[in-house]
């Protein structure tokens, strides 16, 4: 077997400390007795055409590169090969330059480490066997599971592009938690404004035909692999037509049942069949079965006898359905939830009238809120005095130790509108930190500062405050033993995980962090991808963000999206991976629970595990963990790697 050793001298990175003549001596006494050809950079454009020219000219049966990190430049060293007409794994790296001359002191010390690091390289390749790539067909339309701003964004913009889209969300509306704000900091825009033209473009716009809309929609299963997923998803009846409903509201004025209403945080009522708040988007009421007297087994069909519309737009009838979409990439956008303030001892939340969470403020100041827009007590009085708690089981051991990073932000833009609707009214911020970055945020907390009727009051933790109510019945709030008025308290609570993602992080298998969190593939690198091939994440899934936030990560899954998965195109799968020996294998399924991209499953006909080639990335973890040896590393098998051990060695 015909070997070639490349020693690259990478100027005086390597030379310095390794002698190059060594090398080309001591390959006299290496297995095959391998030629040595000395380059000064075989990264740069002439090295590689020399290097090219040399595989041209010598044909070897096998090549070793002694260079920098295969990291760097080992896809360009195989780009070479293939060049000159080799299979690009008949060839071996050795890293010369970080694992030796730059951290060996001693010329000779360093040249002796590396003469046994390509001994051993070249005694692992003589065992290499050519690999091919495969080609696969693949699914370019997408499931973007969320429908607030980042998964809005992400569905239009793959419609855009000409992909299919399915989008699903839990709720009977779409834009999210934004959308039941009135204004958003840092600019105070109205946030259904801001979010109207994109909401209505994805509903009725030039490539609304792109997207099939599914609310009240959750995803029950999924199988197949990246570009192959077939997505299971439970349809829960609406009992009302989102193509003939013209909103005209006859059948919520008719429906004799009322309950309250969980998307007002329960600070208003609605009828059995109701929007889920004024201004929504489907424009279309939503009955509850729980509530609806029909299902309670009362004969009513008040609701539709009422609709000018005709027989068929409520369907009394309708039941839940299990749909199927075939689809290459999966899109988490399922956002963020707040931390129950109920947990919290001493904040009042459930207890006294006058504690709100920062989202039932929020819908305090909506104009299509429970008091239509109006600050007032639950005695019907505007508050003279109020406390904004920030930090709220936030930087809390006993509760969430991260910071949530945008709850001081929604502070200041609370502060700033309850000056401008109650000037006279003063507002004290109970904080441990302040977090207000990004360029226009600083403007809210000045005017907070700056305000006469406004101050500022650093608490060390949460124990150290209590809302109380003193003898003569007024609210307030004691800080280290002072005690200060406060006819309404605003909480800002911890941001965590919505509701439902564990359920989701158990079905597609997408690992969650020690805060519940969706976990990045790398927290720095790939953000938007998840620890799954083909799974990315958008918004505030993956951690606390902002709306702007939210949309940029949303376009980042895109992003990811389209460059895999093209239509026409098919997929390339890197040949670096697992493989079982059924006739070996023992069932014992280990190998399914220790692997970290959900790339093994159990083949109960054949009692035995395999393997998805797409899935896999040849981490070697199954390999490793076999008891029966019945897992081969393709380009990592136990041969070649106690090959160079021995070269190494010797």
């Amino acid at each position: 077997m015909k070997i070639g050793i490349y020693f690259c001298n990478c100027g005086s990175n390597i030379a310095e400390k390794i002698s190059s003549e060594a090398i080309i001596a001591a390959a006299k006494t290496f297995p095959e007795q391998p030629y040595v050809t000395i380059v000064d950079f075989i990264c740069s454009e002439d090295g590689k055409l020399q290097f090219e020219e040399s595989l041209k000219l010598e044909q070897p049966d096998r090549v070793v590169v002694a260079a920098c990190s295969p990291r760097d430049h080992e896809a360009t060293f195989r780009r070479c090969l293939i060049n000159a007409g080799m299979n690009p794994y008949l060839m071996q790296m050795v890293n010369i330059r970080e694992q030796i001359a730059w951290v060996t002191e001693d010329p000779a010390v360093a040249t002796e480490k590396a003469i046994g690091a390509v001994r051993g390289a070249v005694m692992r390749v003589t065992l290499q066997q050519p690999l091919e790539k495969k080609q696969l067909e693949v699914c370019p339309d997408a499931l973007v599971i969320g429908a607030g701003p980042a998964g809005m964004k992400a569905a239009l913009s793959l419609a855009e592009a000409g992909r299919s889209v399915v989008l699903v969300e839990r709720t009977p509306f779409i834009g999210g938690l934004p959308v039941r704000f009135e204004e958003l900091f840092p600019a105070l825009e109205c946030a259904p404004c801001m979010l109207e033209p994109l909401m209505g473009d994805l509903l009725h716009g030039d490539h609304a035909g792109n997207i099939e809309l599914m609310t009240m929609a959750e995803l029950v299963e999924v199988t197949g692999f990246y570009g192959n997923f077939i997505a299971k998803i439970r349809q829960k009846p609406r009992h009302v037509s989102l193509h003939e409903c013209i909103g005209c509201g006859e059948c919520v004025e008719a429906c004799p049942a009322i309950t309250m209403n969980v998307f007002n945080s329960n600070a208003s009522e609605r009828k059995a069949i109701d929007f889920a708040f004024a201004g929504v988007l489907p424009n279309a009421p939503f009955l509850m079965e729980e509530i609806c007297l029909r299902y309670k087994a009362e004969e009513c069909r008040a609701c539709k006898d009422a609709c000018p519309m005709g027989e068929d737009v409520v369907n009394l009838e309708e039941v839940e359905t299990i749909v199927e979409r075939r689809i290459g990439s999966i899109i988490l956008a399922t956002g963020a939830g707040l931390y129950d303030a109920s947990q919290i001892a001493g904040m009042g939340m459930g207890t006294l009238p006058d504690v709100y969470d920062a989202l039932q403020f929020e819908r305090m100041l909506s104009s299509t809120g429970p008091t239509g827009g109006e600050i007032v007590t639950t005695a019907g009085n505007a508050p003279s005095s109020v406390a904004i708690i920030h930090c709220v089981g936030s930087l809390d051991d006993d509760h969430k130790p991260y910071c949530s990073g945008i709850c001081c932000q929604y502070a200041f833009k609370f502060n700033h509108l309850i000056t401008a609707k109650l000037p006279e009214t003063t507002i004290t911020h109970y904080h441990r930190e302040l977090v207000v970055p990004g360029k226009e945020a600083h403007t809210l907390y000045k005017h907070a500062v700056k305000n006469k009727n406004s101050c500022m009051k650093r608490y060390d933790g949460i124990k150290d405050l209590a809302v109380t109510v003193d003898v003569s019945g007024q609210q307030q709030v004691s800080a280290k033993g002072d005690a200060a008025p406060a006819d309404m308290v605003i909480l800002c609570p911890a941001v965590i995980p919505a509701e439902g993602a564990g359920k989701l992080s158990a079905l597609l298998d997408v690992s969650r962090d020690s805060f519940g969190f969706f976990r990045e593939l790398h927290g720095r690198m790939d953000a938007a991808q998840s620890t799954i091939k083909g799974v990315y994440l958008a918004g505030a899934c993956q951690e606390p963000m902002d709306t702007r936030s939210a949309m940029l990560e949303g376009m980042a899954g895109v992003g990811y999206t389209l460059a895999g998965l093209q239509p026409g195109r098919t997929l390339e799968i890197e040949p670096i991976n697992a493989e079982v020996d059924e006739t070996h294998c023992a069932g014992c399924r280990l190998c399914v629970s220790v692997c970290p991209y959900r790339a093994i499953s159990f083949d109960t006909e054949h009692n035995a595990s395999s393997i998805n080639a797409v899935l896999c990335h040849g981490c070697g973890t199954c390999v490793a963990a076999c008891p029966a040896g019945a897992i081969t590393g393709h380009h990592f098998t136990n041969e070649q790697i106690m090959a160079e051990i021995e070269g190494v060695l010797k």
